[in-house]
């Protein structure tokens, strides 16, 4: 989910809460403690330099357990970090304390904002040695004209 379609969710959403995508719930006290862009600046395994920019969501729970963040601050808090920090029409990427902090997409299903789970992958699949899935053929594909089948006489 990119920046604008969040700001299009909040703008008509009584309510901001999300759920983890087996449907456990974040606190409805959570605070969303911080908003900002994210820089990412890598070389994969094949040696390939690479950028991300990613719009960062951080949210977490405190003891302020009648807390409730209304659509209209977050979408304050977001406008600001578009002024204050140039922020882009970017990729949401959430940020959640679970076990340890935990990195989550964005979406949403018409009533609450779903994190998914993040996971990582090569990204350089054909230069580092991971082999290529193999091919899945029946084996009556390789009978061999002059070959014995079963029931044939042959043997």
């Amino acid at each position: 989910m990119k920046l604008s379609d969040i700001k299009k969710h909040l703008n008509t959403a009584e309510t901001v809460s999300f759920k983890l995508e087996n449907g456990t719930p974040v606190p409805e006290h959570f605070h969303v403690t911080e908003v900002g862009v994210v820089s990412k600046q890598f070389i994969d395994c094949g040696g390939t330099i690479r950028h991300e920019k990613m719009a960062n969501f951080q949210l977490w729970n405190a003891n302020d357990v009648e807390h409730r963040l209304k659509p209209a601050k977050l979408l304050n808090i977001i406008r600001l970090s578009e002024e204050q920090l140039g922020m882009e029409d970017l990729e949401i990427e959430v940020e959640y304390q679970g076990a340890t902090i935990g990195k989550y997409a964005l979406d949403y299903d018409g009533n609450d904002f779903i994190l998914l789970a993040k996971q990582t992958a090569c990204l350089a699949e054909d230069s580092c040695g991971i082999p290529q899935e193999k091919m899945k053929i029946n084996l009556t594909e390789l009978i061999n004209q002059n070959a014995c089948t079963p029931g044939g006489g042959c043997c």
